[in-house]
């Protein structure tokens, strides 16, 4: 039977939490001030509710899509037809509207159909709503068709290499895993497709250990770097799994407030001073500090910041809603929104797949147009 550390590490969670809680309400903050590491019920609630969705989404969305999957289900096929459907569809609809708007001007006297009342309306409506269903359907066919191929097990099978199961191996799993991390990190934060997953870390606009616990729950939805890689290179499924629950406990202890810095360890490990950047949405902390267990990847590849001024969490435009489904789909729903606006393939795929910056302004120039 296998065993999930983070499980069994819950009871260390919420001791840590209880004695945090103690600490902060010790050293009190100054009159009137409001201190972004004290507990706050609803915020509190609304992380531990999506710490416990963390747990059983990775469950109900392999119910949810193995039916989907390529070589599991008989979906598959299916899905990709629909793709393929509401794409050409779309793709028609854009021919007839742009030959409409650049067509001569009508008879006098007759009255062209997108000038009827509501038809232009509608026929906006109609290709979005394909266009939606487009996306969507390519998305998800993506997902699953290459969470398929890159399986560990699937990986470890054809590598032809066992590393064994002793401490080498998973050190090599721990490192391993820690590298790959890095990437999938910072791509959650440029592209919006991952950050939409990601995006629910960075929601609560407190920071201490229960925000540690506010995870994603829709990550069996996108494409990362696989960390089946490893099991390719002769690792073994099990110490990967090992390996992301020692990375996932790592980080727990990091979110936090009550320690300001561990030394000359900060250079090489990731710690509470440096995850507070990656937490604040002050314009010089954006996009910074994407390590797990080390900080070295991030001074490697140009991505490290240090601690200089006071760290302002949450998101540069905050959803003040402690609603779990506002802070899951928030961020789905807006993209949605985009996708189905916008009149060009090249923004609908931009508005999934680029960053969060950049639909933020492509956004504000079709508004302005």
């Amino acid at each position: 039977m296998k065993v999930d550390l983070t499980v069994l590490a819950i009871p260390g969670f919420i001791g840590a939490m209880a004695a945090e809680y103690v600490w902060l309400r010790r050293h009190p903050a100054a009159p009137g001030e409001r201190r972004a590491a004290d507990y706050e019920l609803k915020d509190t609630i609304a992380s531990l509710t999506m710490g416990v969705g963390s747990l059983i989404a990775p469950y109900a969305s392999r119910r949810l899509l193995d039916p989907l999957t390529p070589g599991v289900g008989r979906g598959a096929k299916a899905l990709v037809a629909g793709a393929v459907v509401a794409s050409l569809a779309t793709t028609v609809l854009d021919v007839v509207r742009r030959r409409r708007e650049d067509g001569s001007l009508p008879e006098a006297g007759v009255v062209r159909d997108e000038d009827r009342p509501g038809r232009a309306e509608k026929a906006g409506r109609l290709t979005g709503a394909m266009a939606l269903a487009a996306v969507g359907a390519t998305s998800l066919a993506a997902a699953t068709t290459w969470s398929a191929i890159t399986s560990g097990q699937r990986l470890f099978e054809r590598g032809g290499r066992d590393l064994g199961g002793g401490a080498g191996a998973l050190a090599v799993a721990i490192l391993g895993w820690d590298a790959i991390y890095y990437w999938n990190h910072r791509l959650s934060h440029e592209s919006r497709w991952l950050w939409a997953v990601h995006v629910v870390h960075h929601s609560s606009e407190h920071y201490n250990l229960s925000t540690a616990l506010r995870q994603p729950v829709a990550e069996g939805v996108t494409m990362t770097v696989p960390y089946g890689l490893l099991a390719w290179l002769g690792v073994r499924p099990s110490l990967i799994e090992q390996a992301r629950a020692l990375n996932l406990i790592y980080q727990f202890w990091i979110h936090t407030e009550a320690v300001r810095s561990i030394g000359c360890l900060e250079k090489v490990l990731n710690t509470p001073s440096h995850h507070r950047v990656h937490h604040g949405s002050n314009s010089r902390y954006l996009d910074r500090n994407h390590g797990s267990i080390l900080i070295v990847w991030d001074k490697l590849f140009g991505t490290f910041e240090a601690e200089r001024e006071p760290v302002v969490y949450g998101l540069t435009s905050n959803i003040d809603s402690f609603d779990p489904v506002v802070i899951a789909g928030h961020e789905w729903r807006d993209m949605a929104r985009d996708v189905a606006r916008s009149t060009t393939w090249a923004d609908r795929v931009g508005f999934v797949l680029r960053g969060p910056g950049w639909a933020s302004e492509r956004r504000a120039e079709l508004t302005a147009a």
